[in-house]
């Protein structure tokens, strides 16, 4: 008989619906294996007792209540939640604790959802993997000497190792598909504008996003639901989906074409045998669901990818510490900073620019194309501390743009962007694929993810330890 994490979310939620289970009920067997089973570092900060109380007051659900309603998540220890400690991955704002929440935490809290605590990521959310100095390193079930990736790895961690059946993570640079890659589930980064930075608006190039980390499909997209819509004060938003994204799953896409390439967008690395196989293996699945598959040019330049790096420099040097505490930032993070701050007012108002003509001419050349497939990542899932480097933080930098030479892309562009996990190695590590559509498309996206997922199911592996 199935127990209760191994339902989907959406499982899950129908349970509390028919009131066949409590949501403290829910929340009490994922305190529960979160403080027996998190041996994958998912948690910085659990709140059982909040998650409880809030759980309680709940109540049962009304005709109204969502699809997630009284289901457990957590939130990123990125993401401004009142009365908890949020530090940011970072030793700096150990013992922070803000007073307000983000627009994140809010539509969480608005769909019904109970947060049991923050999950792990790494410093102000810059690295592609997830070891920061104020937790242990979040790695990935299926392996837990290799990383979970990053910047969300907590909250993969927290998926796919059954502590939480769906969670919240944020992407500037691929920081939700990398960590869905390393951990065998789907990673959603949404279009730009389509889910609120409110109040902070931290981000002023428009790289970054929240968006839904799960087991399946439906559960992302249940998920992308709940985050979705504007705030007044909002600069920019997405138009909103002609329906639900939960109602887009069970659309037929109708035949597709799919642009494809290989070659890295960043950087000249190597891409492991995996890796390309997960690739032709999505091309013969894509077009044994009736879609044409066509080759294509990269279709951002290589002298994008500087313009990039000083944008990111600078938003990470947008990452102010008090000056008594800048000895404990991490190398890599100081290193970033000082580019940051070597760029001018104007350089900067320049790279934006730039790069948003850059992000044109990508759309121009996909705009005949209703999808685009890469690979998710160079290579398998990698050991912790193969990527980071603290004596030399330019080489840490080089080691991640190796590892994931394509998610960046879609940040560039605005288009969003899903991990899907359809390969495994020999050795049971897996392996993601990325599909991308056209900017506010997610509804396509979806509809194609969840045709895929259906011709090639995943959500019955489970990783050692479930």
């Amino acid at each position: 008989m199935a127990e209760l994490h191994d339902l989907t979310a959406l499982e899950q939620g129908a349970l509390v619906r028919r009131r066949a289970v409590s949501p403290r009920e829910l929340v009490d067997h994922y305190l529960e294996r979160a403080d027996r089973l998190d041996s994958v570092g998912a948690f910085v900060t659990l709140t059982p007792e909040p998650a409880r109380e809030r759980a309680g007051a709940l109540g049962d659900p009304g005709p109204d209540a969502g699809p997630l309603f009284g289901v457990p998540t957590a939130i990123k220890d990125l993401n401004l939640t009142a009365g908890v400690r949020t530090t940011f991955g970072s030793a700096a704002f150990a013992d922070f604790v803000p007073d307000v929440s983000d627009n994140v935490t809010l539509s969480l809290e608005a769909a019904g959802m109970v947060s049991l605590g923050k999950t792990n990521t790494p410093e102000f959310g810059s690295p592609c993997y997830t070891e920061p100095d104020v937790a242990p390193p979040a790695v990935t079930p299926w392996d837990r000497g290799r990383t979970a990736g990053g910047s969300s790895g907590g909250a993969a961690a927290a998926v796919a190792a059954g502590l939480v059946p769906v969670a919240q993570g944020s992407d500037g640079g691929g920081s939700i598909r990398i960590p869905a890659s390393c951990c065998g589930l789907v990673g959603l980064k949404p279009s730009r504008g389509r889910i609120s930075g409110s109040p902070m608006y931290g981000d002023p190039v428009g790289l970054a996003t929240a968006g839904p980390i799960a087991r399946t499909v439906r559960d992302a997209a249940a998920m992308l639901d709940a985050l979705a819509g504007r705030r007044v004060g909002d600069p920019a938003w997405a138009p909103p989906p002609s329906d639900t994204f939960l109602a887009a799953c069970d659309r037929e896409p109708g035949r597709l074409r799919v642009a494809r390439f290989l070659a890295p967008v960043i950087t000249d690395t190597a891409v492991d045998p995996a890796c390309v196989r997960a690739w032709e293996d999505a091309s013969r699945l894509l077009e044994s669901l009736g879609h044409e598959v066509v080759d294509v040019e990269v279709p951002l330049p290589r002298e994008a990818v500087a313009t990039f790096e000083t944008c990111w420099a600078v938003l990470t040097a947008l990452s102010v510490v008090p000056p008594e505490k800048e000895h404990l930032l991490r190398p890599l993070t100081r290193w970033l900073s000082e580019r940051g701050r070597a760029v001018s007012g104007p350089e900067f108002g320049l790279a934006i620019g730039a790069m948003r003509r850059y992000a044109a001419g990508a759309l121009e050349a996909l705009a005949p194309y209703d999808a685009v497939l890469t690979p998710t990542l160079a290579t398998p899932p990698l050991p912790v501390g193969a990527m980071r480097d603290d004596a030399h933080p330019e080489a840490d930098f080089e080691a991640q743009k190796a590892f994931t030479p394509w998610t960046s892309a879609w940040n560039v562009t605005g288009m969003p962007a899903v991990s899907l996990p359809l390969h495994w190695t020999d050795d049971g590590l897996p392996v993601g694929v990325m599909l991308a559509a056209r900017p506010a498309e997610e509804e396509l996206l979806l509809a194609l993810s969840a045709q895929v997922e259906a011709a090639a199911p995943w959500h019955d592996r489970r990783p050692p330890r479930w």
